[in-house]
């Protein structure tokens, strides 16, 4: 029998959807906004938008009214009607201008275009039940996801995460030996060098134009002495001897994440620490039917499931697994103690020993 139609549950409905997809439509005028410097040049002080095509550099007068417009009603920047002004306010400024805020998020709009651009493919496999290879996704999907995540990584490694470990931080002050496996295009292992300047740190990953990028990172910085970069798969790494381990936003991405687990505990020393750091998720799947699982769920339907499908094994863990099955998978590796050390709005990190 089918259920009455409810006028009231329709209508807001219907106003969910017309946010959800303003929401969407904004993601090619804000990556056109950050890319030709409109953002930046709006932060120094409110414009006219003949005013703010002039401060970024001579852009064409309508164009930027229109797309102007467009973020005043996004409610990304504001527009005063009296004056004909624009302005970003301190908080937007933190979004869109700052790339060392936390919540700078210009790589989360890099990171949609770069699933949009994937769908044919990640679409033919729903019929297949195969996968898409990481770096065949997209034209720049490993650049979209180092932006992405690197805010983040930014603000909570060095501050938050490692300390939370047992012992850890002072080990690396002292000097150890750390593989950052899965490490892209090498945030995460360039930030714990920078800060721990007596240990040394290998990056893996086996997308090589990832390894390239970190490696020009590391040269850039001046760590190229104390950082190597390695093609590797996490189960083919051969070297041993690691006091740490670290693995960001990674393990649920792998085929065989259990596979993965036992090799960890293989290339630690006796007594080292393996951090495993995986989007913030519920044990069940209700408990992730919330803004953040929103997220996490579409970015896995198209990236983190279609990549884990394309390895071996294939388990396609997908980004909201939860602590109890990942704990299990750290477990059946061979590590006895696995807790999680800390967490925030969108991690949790575990630490395994």
């Amino acid at each position: 029998m089918t259920e009455p139609l409810d006028e009231a549950r329709l209508h807001a409905f219907v106003g969910k959807m017309l946010g959800d997809l303003g929401g969407a439509l904004s993601v090619p005028t804000v990556r056109i906004g950050i890319r030709l410097g409109l953002f930046d040049a709006l932060a120094q002080a409110p414009a006219s938008a003949e005013e703010l095509a002039g401060r970024a550099g001579g852009l064409h007068e309508r164009y930027v009214r229109e797309w102007a417009m467009a973020q005043a009603a996004n409610g990304y920047l504001a527009y005063d009607p009296a004056s004909g002004r624009f302005s970003l306010s301190p908080e937007q400024a933190m979004v869109f201008v700052h790339r060392d805020s936390p919540v700078y998020l210009a790589g989360a709009f890099e990171l949609a275009a770069a699933m949009i651009e994937a769908e044919p493919k990640v679409e033919a496999c729903f019929r297949t039940g195969e996968g898409v290879r990481w770096g065949d996704h997209a034209g720049c999907l490993f650049c979209a996801t180092g932006a992405f995540f690197r805010p983040g990584y930014v603000n909570n490694i060095v501050q938050n995460w490692i300390p939370a470990l047992q012992g850890v931080e002072q080990r690396l002050r002292a000097g150890a030996a750390v593989a950052d496996v899965g490490c892209g295009v090498g945030f995460s292992t360039l930030l714990m060098a920078k800060a721990y300047p007596e240990s040394h740190f290998t990056g893996y990953d086996f997308h090589e134009p990832s390894i390239e990028e970190a490696r020009r990172h590391a040269a850039e910085h001046g760590l190229a002495e104390r950082v190597d970069f390695r093609v590797a798969k996490a189960k083919d790494i051969v070297e041993t001897g690691f006091d740490l381990v670290t693995m960001y936003d990674c393990l649920h991405d792998m085929g065989d994440p259990r596979g993965c687990a036992a090799q960890m505990r293989r290339i630690l020393v006796q007594g080292g620490t393996w951090m495993i750091v995986e989007p913030i998720a519920g044990d069940r799947p209700e408990d992730n039917l919330n803004p953040v699982g929103r997220l996490y769920y579409n970015a896995s339907t198209m990236i983190c499931v279609p990549t884990s499908l394309d390895q071996e094994v294939g388990e396609g863990l997908g980004a909201q697994a939860g602590e109890a099955r990942l704990a299990q998978i750290l477990h059946d590796g061979g590590f006895h103690t696995v807790r999680r050390a800390t967490e925030g709005p969108f991690n949790m990190v575990l630490e395994a020993r």
